[in-house]
């Protein structure tokens, strides 16, 4: 037996060596251009990460997909139910019972990241939140997103609920490919709600020659992100950064790698192309920030009162594919067993990421002064 601990001890070194240097990334990114999928730039954008409010880019495209097949239509009214009406900032603060329309609801997404409004666009989608989430992830992985895991509307935390850079660019070329009619939304700077007018707050959007704009996202998890789409003299630029450590970093390095396409700065992958890139071996997500719970055996809970797990250091993405496959969530327990799948999780009839009846959250403790999720 000492023998044995002996030699752990001394591979033990070894192994943390063989750790792809990914995991421990700095950010990650990748750029493509729109006109056919080439690769023009990327760091680690085959790598497992939070997508944080990203995630609603692929709630739009399921709008968008809705809209186009007449399924829905852009005034028709949807009603917030409970659960919505009790999700985290960034919201538009709807209560229960009340309407907004379908266009209302888009652009709600998309110039503030709500996250009331993306639950009632799954919901109206979905059934639920958790079913829309399921058909997130089907057609996800019908785009050539395979290493993408939705489990929610918004892209609050879920440790099940990852993606690469390379997915997501993916994402954003499928959408201005496939909805040309909706695709304009994501320029809107600001949105007039109720008598009031509301700014974007993509600031990318707002201000860099020739954007078209997409989508912000943060968690701590998953640190600063940003999708966006630019063109500049009949050139146009999908960009994806994750893991920036600051807001104004995220649109730096988005500035930086634009530029630098446009000026045709890159040339390390000229006969890559988005489709033909390695899939399928994402790795564990970094958790990128030194806020929120990282502990894997605490519960955290956010000021709404939905109750999460923290992911753990080392959460494995097989996991992740077994609980996929069951299309069940396991309770919230304290902490995710390493000797058990978590496939074998018990079931429960009432998911707690997604269930209506919440408690509310005495304002007074931790968790309502802890930043989980905004855009």
């Amino acid at each position: 037996m000492n023998t044995v601990k002996s030699i752990l001890l001394i591979l033990m070194p070894v192994w943390l060596l063989l750790v792809p240097a990914s995991t421990y990334a700095r950010h990650a990114a990748i750029m493509i251009d729109a006109d056919n999928g080439t690769v023009l730039h990327e760091e680690n954008a085959t790598h497992s990460w939070y997508p944080a409010s990203l995630t609603k880019v692929m709630t739009l495209y399921m709008a968008f997909e809705a809209l186009k097949a007449g399924q829905i239509q852009l005034y028709d009214n949807l009603r917030a139910s409970y659960h919505a009406s009790r999700q985290p900032n960034s919201k538009l603060g709807l209560r229960q019972g009340e309407t907004l329309t379908v266009e209302d609801a888009i652009l709600a997404v998309i110039t503030r990241s709500a996250n009331d409004a993306a639950v009632v666009l799954g919901e109206y989608l979905g059934g639920t939140e958790e079913s829309f989430a399921v058909k997130m992830t089907t057609k996800a992985h019908a785009l050539g997103m395979y290493d993408t895991h939705f489990m929610n509307a918004t892209g609050l935390p879920h440790p099940w609920q990852v993606t690469t850079p390379r997915d997501l660019a993916m994402l954003a070329w499928k959408i201005q490919q496939n909805f040309p009619d909706y695709y304009p939304y994501f320029s809107a700077h600001t949105f007039n709600y109720k008598g009031r007018e509301l700014r974007g707050i993509n600031k990318f959007t707002a201000s860099y020659p020739g954007a078209e704009g997409m989508k912000t996202g943060f968690t701590c998890g998953s640190g600063y992100n940003l999708i966006s789409v630019a063109s500049q003299n009949g050139k146009r630029l999908i960009g994806v950064i994750m893991g920036g450590m600051t807001s104004s970093e995220r649109y730096q390095l988005m500035i930086n790698m634009m530029d630098d396409g446009f000026a045709n700065r890159f040339n390390t992958y000229p006969a890559r192309n988005i489709n033909t890139m390695t899939t399928s071996s994402a790795g564990t997500p970094p958790y990128q920030l030194g806020c929120g719970n990282m502990a894997p055996t605490t519960v955290a809970s956010n000021d709404s009162g939905d109750t999460y797990i923290e992911p753990p250091k080392h959460f494995s993405k097989s996991k992740s594919r077994n609980h996929a496959n069951n299309r069940k969530h396991g309770k919230n327990t304290k902490h995710i067993s390493k000797s058990k799948s978590v496939s074998k999780t018990k079931p429960s009839r009432k998911n707690k990421t997604a269930t209506s009846k919440r408690k509310p959250v005495n304002k007074t403790k931790r968790a309502s002064k802890t930043r989980y999720h905004h855009p």
